[in-house]
């Protein structure tokens, strides 16, 4: 991974660059954000720069041997320590699942937690960085370096390291063998032992603005249009990897806003205009999302609750404070003076009670047709 491969982080990349070329790499670093701004693609590309034989001023050269292995993932001082699944007695350490690990990250390098419990086939199960992960790191680092360069571990996801793990890596911080590295990779810096982040430089990584989102997005996804990229941009939160997600899911996210805006114009139309056929399509639209998945209908109601927020802000003009897609915005000119001070903490609560009762087994049916009923109610406040 080359510094110039990732997006956006200038300033991180300066700070890197200028780390090496005046000779201060420091022992161990913690790089913390969150997720799909690019810390690991940053911790690769560090160590790759480090290891460079010819490097220049801003990059890696990307040519040499060194920089092939890096390329693969395989220079012999290159290691990982991450949180893995035990499926058996004989998966303890990171060693027993590293070629999946190598294969998700050269496929992905802004993989996060999600794409690596997939990878593992282990959604619904807890991962963590073992207690005899300790051990193996301490052998790895104890290792006569390849070419008498830098040996570097890459620990993703610290925060998920098993306590005992982690206090037998403190003397190893302590007392760090000579030219090694430990690049920390954390969303959650705060869940790690004070005691560890004490001996770690921090080197934060903001959020990526929506544009270096959308350049990016334009520069590997040619097939996706500038303005899908721009929506998905504009709610993914700074995170590339969120923007990725949003469009990979837009014809769902497209199914939600029409479900969405059914609801809605039709308790407008009961509230409001005391149309009673709509009442009946009211009932109607309650009865075809009850028949819907469990997880389906947690989807929608949370869907609603963003979008009434959305709505309420859009109402103040402030164009930083609102996150839509051109699609949603063109529907809140009509409908955001609806929802007000009057009806949205109250909207925003039947929305949160109608999900927390759903996902609890509660009749959907019910729940959803009462929902109906409260916002007819509300949207004439």
């Amino acid at each position: 991974m080359l510094l110039k491969d990732v997006i956006g982080q200038d300033a991180v990349k300066r700070e890197m660059r200028h780390l090496v070329q005046q000779g201060r790499i420091p022992h161990a670093m913690l790089l913390s954000g969150v997720s799909g701004t690019g810390k690991l693609p940053l911790a690769l590309a560090f160590a790759q720069y480090i290891a460079c034989k010819h490097r220049t001023e801003s990059d890696a050269c990307g040519v040499c041997p060194t920089c092939m292995q890096y390329s693969k993932l395989q220079h012999p001082d290159l290691h990982f320590a991450f949180p893995i699944v035990k499926v058996d007695k004989g998966a303890e350490v990171c060693d027993d699942y590293l070629n999946d690990f190598r294969s998700m990250l050269l496929a992905d390098p802004y993989c996060d937690a999600a794409d690596w419990t997939k990878q593992m086939n282990a959604e619904k199960k807890q991962s963590l960085i073992y207690e005899r992960e300790s051990s193996e790191i301490q052998r790895k680092l104890s290792l006569k370096s390849f070419d008498d360069g830098y040996k570097v571990m890459i620990v993703w996801q610290p925060e998920k390291m098993h306590i005992a793990c982690a206090n037998k890596l403190l003397k190893l911080l302590e007392e760090p063998p000579a030219r090694t590295l430990f690049l920390f990779v954390s969303e959650h810096p705060e869940q790690m032992l004070p005691t560890i982040i004490s001996r770690l430089r921090p080197l934060p990584v903001p959020r990526l603005s929506e544009q270096e989102i959308v350049d990016a997005i334009g520069r590997m996804h040619p097939e996706i249009s500038r303005q899908q990229a721009a929506d998905a941009a504009r709610l993914a939160g700074g995170s590339y990897r969120e923007a990725l997600r949003i469009l990979d899911a837009e014809d769902s996210a497209k199914q939600l806003f029409a479900e969405f805006q059914q609801l809605m114009r039709n308790a407008w139309l009961v509230g409001v205009k005391k149309n009673y056929e709509a009442l009946q399509s009211l009932n109607e639209w309650s009865q075809e999302m009850a028949k819907q998945p469990r997880e389906r209908q947690s989807a929608f109601l949370q869907f609603a609750q963003r979008l009434i927020r959305e709505n309420f802000i859009y109402n103040y003009g402030e164009a930083a404070l609102n996150y839509e897609t051109s699609e949603e915005q063109n529907f809140s000119v009509k409908f955001a003076p609806f929802i007000n001070e009057r009806n949205v903490e109250e909207l925003t609560e039947q929305f949160a009670q109608a999900e927390a009762q759903i996902m609890q087994n509660a009749n959907s049916r019910i729940v959803l047709f009462d929902l109906c009923l409260q916002c007819i109610v509300l949207i004439k406040k």
